[in-house]
């Protein structure tokens, strides 16, 4: 860690009291990834909490735009958009590199958006932007399939927990069973599904299909790939299931894309039908990896396959998927 130069790494983790962030250090833990100092920082609100890291007993600090300047190298943020406008410059300013979860910077033309599976840093900025949690679990898939075969066109539908949208989609859902109508949510969640992810755009689409789209395009650099999307809220605590078609450019067979993710060690293929075997959310949640399955062709359209694709929306969606870039940042600085 320590590259002769002696050089001490000081890490923020904000919005540690979160969802996310919760796991963040639970990841950081268990990935042992190398710090001498961290700090945790959360909204007002949380500030004064103590949280127990690693035999230590930190008090997490209420973020101000002074304590930006506290010589960070590293900060993960997974504090919504608007203190992620606010603060990741600041830190930026003051030399930390900054891996941000919200979706504040992703379509930012020089900020890196980024999935360790499927691309690398510029680090034009010293911001980089962690992509929206179904879009993470989909192109690591894709990624092996643009390599080899080339994409031409995809379809996504997302089947989505509501821990994607924190604890306010959790008790939506444990209270709706109860009866009690929806705080977080403009329907029950409970016994229902929402097809309404984020607010809606003008041509009729959610946000958040749009930035399935948006991003899928930016992170394969494919700037003019024929993506579209449909997502949806299901009364499932965790994991996000996204059914993906996808039509490729080089004539594939069933069997050639099983061999090609059975052999990629970035997905997890669970395709054995005669034994019900398939991914689910159920058997994703706490897992790191992406899970694929239910492999078939679409004999609706040419040389187009449906994929079936669930993986945990907190760690590989969000707190994983951040740590990662940590350390794809560290041994890129090694060099």
């Amino acid at each position: 860690m320590n590259d002769g130069v002696n050089k001490m790494t000081k890490l923020a983790v904000v919005g540690a009291t979160g969802l996310v962030g919760e796991k963040v250090l639970e990841v950081l833990d268990r990935k042992k990834v190398p710090f001498d100092e961290l700090v945790l920082f959360s909204s007002p609100r949380s500030a004064g909490k103590k949280i127990e890291f690693q035999g230590k007993t930190y008090t997490v600090e209420a973020l101000t735009e002074e304590k930006t300047d506290g010589n960070f190298d590293y900060v993960i943020m997974s504090a919504g958009g608007g203190t992620s406008e606010k603060f990741a410059p600041l830190f930026e300013q003051h030399g930390a590199i900054v891996i941000d979860n919200s979706s504040q910077w992703r379509m930012h033309e020089d900020i890196d958006l980024i999935v360790p599976e499927v691309n690398v840093p510029k680090l034009n900025r010293k911001i980089i932007a962690n992509p929206n949690c179904s879009t993470i679990q989909s192109v690591v898939p894709l990624k092996p399939l643009l390599d080899q075969f080339g994409l031409k066109r995809v379809a996504y539908t997302t089947y989505q927990a509501v821990s994607g949208s924190g604890l306010a989609g959790r008790e939506d859902l444990a209270n709706g069973e109860k009866g009690e109508a929806p705080k977080n949510y403009p329907h029950p969640i409970y016994n229902n599904v929402l097809p309404h992810i984020d607010v809606f755009l003008e041509d009729g689409y959610t946000k958040e299909e749009q930035k399935m789209i948006d991003e899928t395009r930016k992170i394969l650099d494919q700037p003019s790939l024929n993506v579209t999307a449909t997502c949806v809220r299901v009364p499932v605590q965790d994991s996000h299931s996204v059914h993906i078609n996808v039509t490729l450019d080089k004539e594939a067979a069933v069997e050639d894309i099983r061999n090609l993710f059975n052999e990629d060690d970035r997905v997890v293929l669970v395709d054995n039908v005669e034994n019900n075997e398939y991914p689910l959310a159920i058997h994703s949640t706490g897992k790191d990896e992406v899970f694929v399955g239910r492999i078939r062709k679409d004999d609706s359209l040419d040389n187009t396959f449906h994929i079936w694709c669930t993986s945990d929306n907190l760690l590989k969606g969000a707190s994983l998927n951040a740590v990662q870039v940590l350390e794809q940042v560290l041994e890129l600085n090694k060099k």
